[in-house]
This record gives structure tokens, C-alpha cells and sequence, in this order.
């Protein structure tokens, strides 16, 4: 019969949680009832259960992420990176995935992970006012990987920023008509992230003079066919781009997709910048914003079980989350070059026109 918990406390003449504390060497605890705890687990051979010592020290030791989407490349990478801190660290780990604003208000309003977890990850989670107000307010630590305002601990980066480097080097090459393929048209969704980078692609354009044409705004779902198709839109309209910034790189890898088809060629005919230095980004030879999603899960991850351990991160003051900005780099690759004057750019051929599958609705 295995040994619990129980039967090393009692063999010790100690506490459950005396037991616990000793086991995972905390302090306070002499060192003569620590040796008594080790040889008494060593007599009875038993090997703590990172659940049981948690629950002796008044917790799950189950930790939740909740996101609005599980399967998509930034999400998976993110989630990638949490569970290889908690796996290290002895934390179970419960996922949510709530995809829609009818999902996430019901979560919100249950809130079902009470006294379940001991921490909880909000991964690009699109929330109202309220909603940030609730998970601020659940008697748990919560860190948003993400954008969250000012009432969560979060990691992030400056996505307007980034966005900007990218139009920068655009325009730096000569390019004065870029377009944006973007995320959802409506902001019912609250996707902070294409906001963000709607913003920073405006605002690089203000700042060299060039005037934001929004026929050449076209949403791409954050989708490879999504890119596809807005492309298909930016290569119809009457004075086309020379340029394409996408919000991300797989719609900029599905705009390549439909730039090629309809015979032409990247950069000399259009050149086009994507966001995130996907896995796929140097097999389309595309220039990105590069940024580590994994290495923004393992910091989002450590920076709840800090929390959890001490209260608040070191070096802040109390009350004041945390705000972490992970950095940011333009990777540039062969998509972009300088424009073609007008009498050498050739225009689409009738292959652009060929049908192009519309993506299901999504946000990052």
C-alpha cells in the first residue's frame, strides 16, 4: 500500500503542513524536525504528490488559462510556453476556450473557476470594462498574456510600435500606397491586438505625410485564406498598392499566395510585410515583426506563480500590476523591395480572380 501524507505526519509526530513545508524545504522549520520528516518519508518510501503537498498548504495546485481559441498558431504557442513552466513546477493545468463574446460573458458571469485554481492566465482574451473588473476581482492572482489595461499584472509587447517599424521600413523603401489587411471590421469582439496595430500602421503613416486611404483597410480574419481573399480585394481596386502590411504572417503568407497567382511578382510588383516571425516565415522569404509568443508564455507563467508565491512580483510597488513588455524585431527577408515606377508595374492577370475560400469569423 502506497504511503500518504498522513502516515508520514503521524510517523514524524508532526502536522500535515509541517510535513508539507519540510518536504518542499520551505522555511520555518527546524532543522531537526526537517530531518525527522525526511527519514520518516524515507522509511515509508513515499514520493509527494505535488496535489497533496499543495492542498496541505491550502492549495489546488491546478493552475487555468483561458482563451478564446486553442488550435490557432499564436495561441498554441503561447500555451506552449505556460505548460512548460507548470509541468516544471509540479501545476496541473485546466484550459477554457471561450470563443465567442456570448461564451466569454458567461464565463465571466459564473466565473466556474473559483476555489478550483489557485492562478489564472487570460491569453488574448478580448474583455469588456467589466469583465477585467471581475477577473480583477476573483479571489485568485490573474495575469493576462495580452493587452488588459491597467487592472491586471500582463506580458506583452507594443504592438503599435512594431506595426510602425514595419510601415517605417516600408516607406524608408519609397512605398507612399500600403495597405493594411487586418482583423475584424467591427470592434464587437474588443481584440485589443488588431486595434493596436491598425493604430501604429496609421499612426507611421501620419508621421511620413501620407494620408490613410481606407479603401485600402481590408480585414483578413487573421486567416491564410482570409489574406488570400483581402489581397484579391486590395489587387481590384482602381490605384492599387504597391505595398501590403499584414497584421499577421499567416494572412501575409495567403496574400503571397494570391499576388503569385494572379502572375505577379514579390517584391518587384508588390511587396508585403507579415507580424509574428511565424514557423513558416523564412520558407515564403516574408519580412516580419518578429516576437517570441513561447518565451511570452513561460514569463506570463512564472509571473503568476511569483504572484502566487509572494504576493506581488519584486520591485513593484504594492497594488501596482506588473506590466511586462516583451521586445519586439523587424526581421527583413526578400518580400520587400523598393516599388516599381508605374510604367514598369504590371497589372493582375484574370487568375487573381479565381474563387477564394472565406475563412470562419476569428480574432489573433
Amino acid at each position: 500500500m502506497t504511503a500518504s501524507i498522513e502516515d508520514v505526519a503521524q510517523r514524524a509526530g508532526v502536522s500535515i503542513s509541517t510535513v508539507s513545508r519540510a518536504l518542499r524545504g520551505l522555511p520555518n522549520v527546524a532543522p531537526v524536525t526537517r530531518q525527522r520528516v525526511l527519514e520518516a518519508a524515507s522509511a515509508l518510501r513515499y514520493s509527494a504528490s505535488p496535489h497533496a503537498v499543495g492542498l496541505a498548504g491550502g492549495r489546488t495546485r491546478t493552475l487555468a488559462v483561458v482563451m478564446p481559441f486553442i488550435s490557432r498558431w499564436s495561441f498554441s504557442q503561447a500555451l506552449d510556453g505556460i505548460e512548460s513552466v507548470l509541468s516544471a513546477s509540479g501545476y496541473d493545468l485546466l484550459v477554457y476556450r471561450v470563443g465567442d463574446p456570448d461564451d466569454r460573458a458567461r464565463f465571466i458571469e459564473r466565473m466556474p473557476l473559483r476555489k478550483r485554481v489557485d492562478g489564472i492566465i487570460a491569453v488574448y482574451l478580448p474583455l469588456t470594462d467589466s469583465g477585467v473588473d471581475i477577473l480583477a476581482d476573483v479571489q485568485v492572482p490573474v495575469v493576462s498574456l495580452g493587452p488588459s489595461g491597467d487592472a491586471l499584472p500582463s506580458v506583452c509587447i507594443d504592438d503599435a510600435e512594431g506595426t510602425s517599424a514595419a510601415v517605417q521600413h516600408l516607406v524608408n523603401l519609397g512605398h507612399r500606397r500600403i495597405g493594411l489587411i487586418g482583423g475584424e471590421n467591427g470592434e464587437e469582439l474588443r481584440f485589443a491586438v488588431p486595434r493596436n496595430r491598425r493604430e501604429g500602421y496609421r499612426r507611421s503613416l501620419a508621421s511620413n505625410g501620407v494620408e490613410t486611404d481606407p479603401a485600402l483597410e481590408v480585414p483578413g480574419d487573421f486567416t491564410a485564406a482570409g489574406g488570400a481573399a483581402a489581397m484579391g480585394v486590395l489587387l481590384g481596386r482602381a490605384d492599387p498598392p504597391t505595398a501590403v502590411f499584414a497584421e499577421s504572417d499567416e494572412m501575409a503568407m495567403g496574400a503571397i499566395r494570391t499576388v503569385q497567382s494572379a502572375g505577379l511578382r514579390v517584391p518587384e510588383d508588390l511587396s508585403i510585410v507579415g507580424f509574428d516571425d511565424h514557423e513558416l516565415a523564412h520558407l515564403f522569404d516574408l519580412t516580419t515583426v518578429a516576437q517570441d509568443i513561447v518565451d511570452q508564455g513561460i514569463v506570463a507563467a512564472t509571473l503568476l506563480l511569483d504572484i502566487i508565491e509572494n504576493g506581488r512580483e519584486q520591485g513593484q510597488e504594492a497594488g501596482e500590476p506588473p506590466r511586462l513588455y516583451m521586445p519586439t524585431r523587424l526581421v527583413i527577408r526578400r518580400s520587400t523591395g523598393r516599388p516599381a515606377s508605374a510604367p514598369e508595374r504590371r497589372r493582375p492577370t484574370t487568375r487573381r480572380a479565381r474563387p477564394v475560400d472565406r475563412p470562419a469569423k476569428g480574432g489573433t
